[in-house]
């Protein structure tokens, strides 16, 4: 998909059991398009071709109207993000607003590495309604790879601990060298009074979790929202990670 081209509008039947599932869906599974955001964000070479989030917006005058963010950002209770569509009917908010929407309201997220996709679960329900030309014809309008969408792909099929990201492992190494060379790192704080084991908590990497608190980070250090690293660790289902902090 070119940057000049924007992810269509459709209009879903709130009643629809199908579609409330696959909201549902995506609200738990957002986790992992948390955790490979946050790793796009450590890369030299960006691997994400999109990252996305949908969700619905109403102004009282006709039912939601569904559209995509760019820019995701997430402090572990609100979803934030630069509208990308312009809305056909709500006046509230237009195209190039930043938003922001509870996490329980998104309705979908999607990100594509290499053109293919993950998530995308109320896009892959509407694929299954429409016949194999019209599939065909709407994945070249997007210019990226469903799939099957009666198979919902969330995380690439990485070697390794199914339950982290491979670059933790790898991050976790070379933090440990970084702290051993500046202990002030696994304390300092930066924007909106995160520290770094804010970031690894919310992002679910217990092997650089386990680094930093080996390093004396602070397990107890609030956020300026006054959050813990346990209780963004939490907001995302990241039981392992909160296993480890609690320990503390």
């Amino acid at each position: 998909m070119s940057d000049s081209e924007r992810p269509p509008v459709f209009e879903a039947d709130r009643d629809d059991p199908a579609i409330r599932r696959a909201y549902e869906s995506a609200r738990e599974s957002f986790r992992y398009f948390w955790r490979e955001v946050a790793w796009e964000r450590r890369r030299i070479v960006p691997a994400l071709d999109v990252a996305s989030v949908k969700a619905p917006f109403h102004d009282g005058t006709h039912q939601a109207e569904h559209m995509w963010l760019s820019d995701v950002d997430f402090d572990g209770r609100l979803v934030s993000g630069v509208l990308l569509n312009t809305p056909n009917w709500v006046k509230s908010v237009k195209e190039g607003d930043l938003v922001r929407i509870p996490l329980g309201q998104i309705s979908d997220w999607m990100y594509a590495i290499s053109g293919r996709v993950y998530g995308a679960y109320t896009v892959n329900l509407l694929r299954s309604r429409m016949e194999p030309k019209e599939r065909r014809e709407h994945d070249e309008a997007w210019g990226l790879d469903f799939g099957d969408p009666a198979q919902i792909r969330v995380t690439p099929n990485w070697p390794g601990d199914p339950q982290e990201h491979p670059m933790s492992e790898a991050m976790a190494t070379s933090l440990k060298e970084q702290l051993a060379k500046d202990p002030s790192f696994a304390t300092a704080k930066g924007d909106r009074g995160w520290t770094i084991l804010h970031q690894e908590a919310l992002a679910g990497s217990a092997p650089t979790v386990t680094v930093l608190l080996e390093a004396g980070a602070d397990p107890d250090a609030l956020t300026d929202e006054g959050m813990t690293p346990s209780q963004l660790a939490a907001s995302l289902g990241w039981d392992r990670v909160v296993a480890l902090l609690e320990r503390k």
